[in-house]
This record gives structure tokens, sequence and C-alpha cells, in this order.
């Protein structure tokens, strides 16, 4: 399987909250909810259609939570709740035991790297990563990554929020593989990894 991420990130690189705050998993964050206040069915379609793609999912602990608290008590028939709840989920955790999802599987992380890459090369499509951004950046630095698709909404969050790529994360260039525009602004543009940046 090709390991892909999606990720919806505002202009500023924000990641965090996009559809509203938690009080547990956002502290302090108070600008949630972001994409919520710009409506794009096609875009919308897009971000759908690319979870019908998935064969199975990969998640940091953190957004497992948040997922499984939200789709995973879900029942109706939209792409995201038919897609998460019917396929293969794994977590990436040092701190979970036991996965209350069904169908979700815990990755320990002393040996993620060997069970990824496991993963990997089993038969099948994609092996997709929604939100979980600390998970990303630990698959970047490692090579994992064959695809990374960014979904910038056309706002700036400004002051806080956690951004995708921090100040000391890896580098990495990137080939555009497709580039889209959504009649609200919204953009979506899809990268594969290609080694470390050639700097001047």
């Amino acid at each position: 399987m090709r390991l892909v991420t999606n990720t919806q990130v505002t202009v500023d690189g924000v990641m965090q909250a996009n559809g509203g705050n938690d009080p547990v998993l956002d502290p302090g964050f108070e600008r949630g909810g972001w994409a919520m206040g710009i409506d794009d069915p096609e875009a919308e379609q897009f971000i759908g259609d690319s979870y019908l793609r998935a064969d199975a999912f990969l998640f940091g602990r953190r957004t497992c939570d948040l997922f499984a608290g939200y789709w995973g008590v879900r029942t109706d028939d939209s792409p995201f709740v038919s897609s998460l709840n019917s396929r293969p989920k794994y977590v990436a955790s040092n701190t979970m035991s036991d996965a209350t999802w069904a169908g979700t599987t815990v990755l320990p992380g002393d040996d993620l790297e060997s069970a990824v890459r496991k993963l990997k090369a089993k038969p099948g499509g994609e092996l997709q990563v929604h939100g979980s951004g600390q998970l990303i950046r630990w698959l970047l630095e490692r090579g994992l990554v064959d695809e990374l698709t960014l979904i910038v909404f056309p706002v700036v969050v400004g002051g806080g929020g956690i951004r995708l790529f921090a100040d000391d994360g890896p580098d990495v260039a990137l080939e555009l593989l497709e580039s889209r525009t959504f009649p609200a602004g919204i953009t979506a543009q899809t990268f594969r990894p290609v080694g470390r940046p050639v700097y001047a």
C-alpha cells in the first residue's frame, strides 16, 4: 500500500481544530472551527472521495480518539462514516493498550517503523493518514510517506494553533503531482517527497 497523508491546513499552516475546539484536545486554543465557515460542496466531495479510496487508515492517538468519538459513533452513509467504520484502522501509540473503536489495532511505539513498513508491504491501494501532525512529521523523517496532500483553506488563524510543520522539523523536497482549486478558494496540492532540498 502507498502511505498517503491528507491534511487540512490554514494558509499559515495551522492544522489544529479545523472542525471546532475540543476542551480536552485543544486547551487554550480559541480559534478552532476555521474550516466550518467556508461552504464548498466541491471541496467537501473531494475530501470525501479521498476517504473512500482508503484501504486502511493510520492515526496518531489524539486523532484516533477524536475520530472515534465523532465518526465512530455515527451510522449515516456519508463517505467519512462508511469508510472509517468499515476499513481497518491502526493507531500509533505508546500509551494506548487497547482500542475501543471497532476494527482498530494498536501499533506500539517501540517498533513503529517496522510495523508501518509491514503495513505498506501489504497489497492494496492507500494507507491514509488524516490529522495526526506529530505522526506525519515522524513518518516524513523516516521516508515513509509516498504522497502528501495539503488541503489549504483561505484563512489565516494568526496566533496559536498547532502547525503541521514545526520550526525544527525535517526538510523535504516535494514534487507536485496534482493541484486543484475549488470555488470558495480552497486548494488541494498533492506532492511526492523526493529527498532533501538542494540549497543555494
